[in-house]
């Protein structure tokens, strides 16, 4: 829960959100809640003559991306950002966003929006008491590790970042943590959405039966199976895994295709299962691991994943759907949700506006964060008040 006693000490700088066009909507919101929080609080830093301006209608700085004709950019702040501390949240997965090039329509890829982002700091010039990074989806993240003559893009990305003056970088769930390894000097989280994903199944699924009996977590692939023990072991419940056997002799897509994927793990015939993988790219894994679960007997299946990306769209989703493969997918609003996927009756979105805002003004004030990255009590709570029918 939000800490009282954060409003008695001096932040490490007067607070300012710089929100990217890709994450206007989510900024909007963590924005609100922390105008909410310092409203309610009590005063003290307010009348403090090192903390002017605490409590404020907005905390969002204005900025602008803009482009050339030739499709070259540039960012302008449009206030000042002098002994500010700086949270700059951007969605590299944004693809609604577009300009044109000599007339022609172009959509924003992550390349873009990184770049922006870079564009951004630059603007900043070190005026600021502080810079901290919010990305969600963290760029290049997939591309952490090297098995041929390859790049490391996530590797240079964060020494770029680090060596801008960025002194803390924020993401979700990165797809192999150990990526922090490549600025060891510099801050870096990555926070799980397990409590999202929990409460907002509970709220929309009225039957579940938490225990061992009725419900387990399931592993769509080895990379998956340290989030998918944190879920069972939170719940009580056990966990299972698939692992994949892919052809090495063949590439499509930029990866070797998948032969078959095989289930280690008790019987789930009559249970419930979740699900739970960091992203859903095309589908495709998520979707044949369901199949597979089906048919093992599973009573009834629901899809967890902090990142929806569709890259295929939804179509195959609605056909698994129809023929009730699955029963529920949730993912949050941390990266761009087309208005086709908030419209589907099957959709859960989780907000996780509360708990960014949660996370800035705990490091605002250079307080802990321990108990946001593992938030056990939090989710203890929501169980027991979900066993009560409470909720």
């Amino acid at each position: 829960m939000f800490e009282q006693n954060l409003g008695k000490v001096i932040p490490v700088g007067r607070l300012g959100l710089l929100t990217l066009d890709s994450c206007k909507d989510l900024g909007k919101k963590v924005d609100e809640q922390l105008v909410k929080w310092r409203e309610t609080r009590c005063h003290e830093l307010n009348d403090h003559p090192a903390t002017i301006d605490y409590v404020r209608d907005s905390y969002s700085i204005p900025l602008k991306t803009s482009r050339f004709g030739s499709g070259e950019g540039k960012a302008t702040l449009l206030d000042s950002v002098r002994g500010y501390d700086l949270y700059i949240l951007v969605d590299v997965c944004n693809n609604s966003l577009s300009y044109n090039i000599a007339g022609k329509l172009s959509y924003m890829s992550p390349d873009e929006h990184y770049q922006d982002l870079k564009r951004v700091i630059a603007a900043i010039a070190g005026k600021a008491r502080r810079i901290n990074v919010i990305m969600p989806f963290l760029y290049e993240g997939r591309q952490h590790k090297r098995t041929g003559r390859e790049s490391l893009d996530c590797a240079i990305m964060l020494n770029e970042l680090h060596n801008m003056g960025v002194e803390n970088i924020i993401t979700f769930d990165a797809h192999d943590p150990r990526v922090q390894n490549a600025i060891p000097m510099g801050g870096f989280e990555t926070v799980q959405p397990t409590y999202q994903f929990i409460k907002g199944l509970l709220t929309h699924v009225p039957d579940l039966q938490i225990d061992t009996d009725h419900l387990m977590v399931i592993s769509p692939d080895e990379g998956a199976t340290a989030r998918a023990i944190y879920m069972a072991n939170n719940l009580g419940v056990d966990m299972g895994m698939f692992y994949k056997r892919r052809d090495y002799s063949r590439v499509i897509n930029g990866r070797n295709p998948i032969v078959a994927h095989e289930f280690l793990g008790s019987d789930v015939k009559g249970k419930d299962l979740l699900i739970i993988d960091d992203m859903i790219s095309s589908g495709d894994s998520m979707l044949d691991v369901a199949r597979d679960l089906k048919g093992r007997g599973a009573r009834k299946i629901f899809m967890c994943s902090t990142f929806g990306l569709f890259t295929n769209g939804l179509k195959k989703f609605d056909q698994a759907y129809e023929q009730g493969i699955f029963d529920k997918i949730l993912t949050t609003n941390l990266i761009y949700q087309s208005p086709e996927l908030l419209s589907r009756e099957y959709y859960i979105n989780c907000d996780m506006a509360k708990y960014i805002a949660y996370i800035i003004e705990h490091l605002n004030h250079d307080a802990s964060i321990s108990s946001l990255l593992n938030p056990v009590d939090r989710i203890q709570n929501i169980l027991n008040r979900y066993r009560n029918h409470e909720l």
